[in-house]
């Protein structure tokens, strides 16, 4: 290493330290206390706890409350991940064509990334109302489920409403991603296979999918991670319901939801909490594993 890179070292840790100071703060900090506490049986104010043991951690992910919501927030994940990496990219890719207007579409879609949950959650509540709900009113032909009971309070349907809203407040980021990638891919390369006779699906799956593929991994890799830990639209929109059912109760709505059974034990709680994390760190390992090697990171 050169003396000017060794010089520029300090300056590199110096940048480093807020953010560093921050990941220790909310992630190293309540991550350890969450470990801590899982072992443990404590009263609501914190002040007597006393040590359950290890197994604590199996018998939380062995129970039958926490398999159900284990299986809530996969197929949760199995229909919004896929779905919001393909129209993000169809998206990005139609935003990416040199016509006219093109430039108003990108600030519409690109706009929505500062949208809320609470705000997406609203739109689609009042959308999928069966009293007052547009789609309900348009769409019930084809749907008579809109209508009666209703698809928030269909106990078939209420997962998937929450998740196309849940889709449709994190377009705009899946959008904002791939439109970046795309825009870095060398003109060069496109022209070059033009000229060798090569049409427009050619160009995409030759071309364009395998150098924006590790930002394709990257973002599988975070609506992976966003899915398994979604609370707000699920909290606003069906209370992890419908009624008294739990059709909608995932992982974190078992550990933070107003009905949940281990509301009011932090010991649970913390279990669950780290047992949500290490099945994120899992998800994550399993998709860099498998599709890692798939991906063109260039010479």
């Amino acid at each position: 290493m050169s003396r000017r890179r060794l010089r520029d070292v300090p300056w590199a840790v110096l940048m480093l330290l807020p953010s560093a100071g921050l990941l220790a703060v909310w992630t190293i900090y309540p991550l350890v206390r969450a470990v801590d506490y899982g072992h443990k049986q404590c009263n609501r104010t914190l002040t007597e706890c006393r040590d359950v043991g290890w197994g604590q951690f199996s018998r939380v992910f062995q129970s039958d409350q926490f398999q159900d919501a284990l299986l809530v927030s996969v197929k949760f994940a199995v229909f919004t991940v896929p779905t919001g990496l393909v129209l993000g990219l169809a998206l990005a890719m139609l935003a990416d064509k040199h016509i006219r207007g093109i430039g108003v579409f990108r600030v519409i879609f690109s706009s929505t990334v500062a949208t809320s949950v609470a705000v997406a959650s609203l739109v689609w509540f009042v959308l999928l109302q069966p009293q007052i709900g547009v789609l309900a009113d348009q769409l019930s032909g084809v749907f008579p489920s809109l209508k009666e009971p209703g698809w928030l309070n269909g106990n078939d349907t209420a997962l998937p409403a929450v998740a196309i809203s849940s889709v449709w407040a994190g377009l705009g980021f899946s959008f904002i991603v791939v439109t970046a990638a795309l825009q870095s891919v060398p003109r060069e390369l496109h022209e070059s296979a033009l000229v060798d006779g090569a049409g427009s699906f050619r160009r995409f799956w030759h071309v364009t999918l395998p150098m924006i593929s590790p930002t394709l991994l990257f973002l599988m890799v975070v609506l992976t991670t966003r899915a398994l830990q979604t609370y707000g639209e699920i909290a606003l929109l069906t209370g992890g319901g419908p009624q008294t059912t739990k059709a909608t109760t995932n992982i974190p709505y078992l550990i933070y939801g107003e009905n949940s059974l281990i509301r009011n034990d932090i010991g649970l709680k913390s279990a669950a909490a780290t047992l949500l994390f290490l099945l994120s760190a899992v998800f994550a390992a399993v998709q860099f594993r498998g599709f890692g090697k798939r991906v063109h990171y260039g010479s």
